[in-house]
């Protein structure tokens, strides 16, 4: 959909530019779930689910296939910046939008962090918390350059990062290592430890959500955002696959658990240690990649949410010339920056799964209020969708939930606060409940 001047210069006022098409909005979605959890999640997964590693895999993605389904006809409802929290506030009503964006800025937040202590780990572990900070910093000026400079880092990022991994898979699967009886099922596990792993590997899969969050940045959003979310996932599952495969078949189940870099576990046993540095420079590039997509998602919800001034109003500029809202880049940039300098990395982790979890679930009971003249999905997937998400996140370990759930109630504390005191007011509140009129977000 080209765009005149005009309509160029009206949307800069306040409104993100449509640049992306579907090849780059998959290429978004690509970096941020082929990302260091590839490298990462399957030694904790393993360790829960041990031989039914492979059926934990296969249950994460069937819930991230439903989420992503509510998600992509969501987005193409409602293409605008902020993702959940928007199709929460038009569907299930104010609160609903604000604990959504709540629970997704407030653990991805703590996400960016992680991914940039991952990095910071790989790449100088001496000195990890100052290569993490500065990475934050490098990368949030990349976002505030624009969108597309972002994308195209991104797929250079993605690039790299599939070529360590079919390294890995080659290497792994092509050594006399490699035996097949190691995939067999074996009697090691139960149905809460295969939830549990289903639970961490979740999260690799997450990614698909940035796509939404740009909503507003993509042009055709009505075809392109139903098309890039599934082709994303579907792509990012074979890959996973094809990785627990290769890693499995060399290490076991064991050998998977007790790894402390499974990747690079992998291709020492495979009989190739020359290539384990470059497993570590993948897994650095990979955190790398994921914090430049996590920094662009969670600055298009803060945009979102301070339109609807549940956070400062000035977060709501959008750069007249790049078309990117720098302000909200920067504001998360700093946040994240501080965090990953100061922060224990699984202390960064531990509450944020939880509300991953519960911004996916809004999704799915929104995606139920739809009409099929609305293009609801077949029922079944946003109901199957709403029940995994909290089967897995009342999995996770309980210090998680208990942290996860703290935070979710301490945001709608907030939420309850801020109504009461613009009741105290009078009438004449916004549409949101904030005393303010949001941007209309249309179709």
């Amino acid at each position: 959909m080209d765009e005149s001047p005009a309509r160029g210069a009206a949307e800069a006022g306040g409104r993100l530019r449509r640049r992306l098409g579907t090849f780059d909005a998959v290429v978004i979605g690509l970096g941020s779930m082929v990302g260091a959890g590839v490298f990462a999640a399957f030694a904790p997964a393993a360790r829960a689910a041990g031989s039914w590693l492979l059926p934990g895999l296969a249950l994460a993605a069937a819930v991230a296939y439903c989420n992503a389904t509510s998600s992509a006809r969501l987005a193409a409802r409602h293409p605008v910046s902020g993702g959940t929290y928007v199709y929460g506030r038009e569907q299930l009503g104010p609160f609903w939008g604000f604990l959504a964006g709540w629970g997704f800025v407030v653990g991805k937040t703590a996400s960016c962090a992680a991914m940039a202590l991952t990095a910071g780990l790989y790449v100088w572990p001496e000195h990890a918390h100052a290569v993490a900070a500065a990475a934050v910093v490098a990368l949030t000026a990349v976002g505030c350059a624009g969108v597309q400079k972002a994308a195209w880092l991104t797929r250079a990022i993605v690039a790299a990062v599939s070529a360590v991994l079919a390294a890995v898979v080659v290497s792994c699967l092509g050594s006399g290592s490699a035996e097949a009886a190691r995939l067999d099922l074996g009697g090691d596990a139960t149905l809460a430890g295969v939830l549990q792993a289903a639970g961490l590997l979740f999260f690799a899969f997450a990614g698909y959500a940035r796509i939404a969050t740009l909503g507003e940045e993509v042009r055709d959003p009505e075809r392109t955002i139903p098309r890039a979310i599934p082709l994303a996932l579907g792509i990012t599952l074979v890959v996973y696959a094809a990785v627990a495969v290769a890693a499995l078949a060399v290490l076991g189940p064991g050998g998977l658990a007790r790894a402390d870099a499974p990747l690079a576990d992998a291709v020492r046993a495979a009989g190739v240690p020359e290539l384990a540095p470059v497993v570590r420079a993948g897994a650095a590039v990979a955190a790398l990649g994921s914090l430049l997509a996590l920094v662009l998602g969670v600055s298009r919800t803060t945009l979102a949410m301070a339109r609807d001034r549940h956070l400062p109003p000035v977060l709501a500029a959008v750069h007249p010339r790049t078309g990117v809202p720098h302000r909200a880049e920067a504001a998360v940039g700093a946040v994240v920056a501080v965090a990953a300098a100061t922060a224990d990395l699984r202390g960064m982790i531990g509450f944020s799964s939880f509300g991953v979890l519960a911004y996916y679930a809004v999704a799915n009971a929104s995606a139920l209020t739809l009409t099929p003249a609305e293009g609801r999905p077949v029922r079944v997937v946003p109901v199957a969708g709403l029940a995994g998400c909290a089967a897995l996140a009342f999995a996770l370990p309980a210090a998680s939930v208990a942290s996860g759930a703290a935070v979710l109630a301490a945001g709608a504390a907030v939420y309850g606060v801020r109504r009461m005191l613009a009741g105290r007011r009078g009438p004449g509140g916004g549409a949101d409940g904030s005393g303010t009129m949001r941007p209309p977000v249309g179709r």
